[in-house]
Parts: C-alpha cells; structure tokens; sequence
C-alpha cells in the first residue's frame, strides 16, 4: 500500500506498537540508583521594593548541596508581582540601576491602566514580573553552583509592601 504521498511505505516484521518499544529499549540509560530529587519551599523575610540578592539563602537551604557530583537546580517564586534572575552579585549599584530601569520602564499610576485596586504598585509589579520571569536554572557541578565568579541569583521585589516571598527549590543530581 503506497503512502499519500505516492510512496512506497517500507514493511516491517515487527507493528508500529513494537517499533517504538524497541526504539524506547535502544536508548541507553545512566544508572539511576544515584540519581537524587529534592524539593522544598523556603519563606523569604519581606524586603524593599528592589533587587536583592538571595544566592546564599538559596545554598543555606540546600542540606545535600555538596554531594552532588552533576545537577540541576530550579528556583521558582510563587508569586506574581515578585521575580527571580540572575546577574551582577558584586556592585550593589546595578540593583539600584535595576530598580531604576524597570520603575522608569514600567511607570505607576497610568491612565490606562484598569487593573488598579490593590494599588498603583500592583499592576506594574505584574509587568515587571512577567518581563524577568518566575524562575532560574543553575548547574551544580562538584557540590557547587556553577555561576560565574560575579553572579548571583536576585530576587526582584516589585511591591512596595510585598511581605514575605515563597520560593520552591528543586534539585536534582547525582
């Protein structure tokens, strides 16, 4: 039987179902008895309006940290008019020129806005939080997160009056 396209569709001993089966087998797999997930959420103390650096928080929280060998991490924020990134770690003048950019970026108290009830910071926050993201991903590699020597993870605080922020931390390495 010729496919739609005139071809000729090769034959196979084996049906469709086999096909991937044997595929799925073919692909070879580390060993997973090293292979280590761990997740917890960890509460933020409320901070200022700005940028504020968290990256030892974030290793303070990470108990197995130095046994993992090759990983991932993933922080996530559960909110949405605060962010996380990742930069500068050793001038505290870029936060401040951060906080500058996304103020003058993203203005309070516009006219078009209609989103406006819980305050003229609230809806610019969400702006600035869907702009930089709810998440980052680091390497870990040899018990260490592999950022380089003048990184560092921010978390962005958008609200004047943001109160303390959660922040799940997912790990997984070997």
């Amino acid at each position: 039987m010729g496919s739609p396209l005139g071809r000729k569709e090769e034959s196979s001993p084996y049906s469709q179902a086999q096909q991937v089966a044997n595929v799925k087998q073919a692909v070879p797999f580390q060993k997973q008895d090293f292979v280590m997930w761990m997740q917890q959420e960890i509460s933020l103390k409320p901070r200022a309006r700005g940028f504020h650096l968290i990256t030892d928080e974030i290793e303070r929280a990470i108990a197995d940290l130095g046994h993992i060998k090759i990983g991932l991490l993933s922080v996530f924020i559960k909110h949405t008019s605060a962010s996380l990134t990742i930069n500068e770690n050793a001038d505290p003048t870029v936060r401040a020129d951060f906080e500058s950019f996304f103020s003058r970026s993203v203005p309070e108290d516009q006219p078009y806005y209609q989103h406006t009830l819980e305050g003229s910071d609230d809806l610019p926050a969400h702006l600035k939080s869907s702009i930089l993201g709810p998440g980052v991903q680091i390497p870990i590699t040899n018990g260490r997160l592999n950022m380089g020597t003048w990184q560092g993870v921010y978390l962005c605080e958008h609200r004047n009056h943001g109160g303390s922020r959660h922040i799940v931390i997912t790990v997984q390495g070997e």
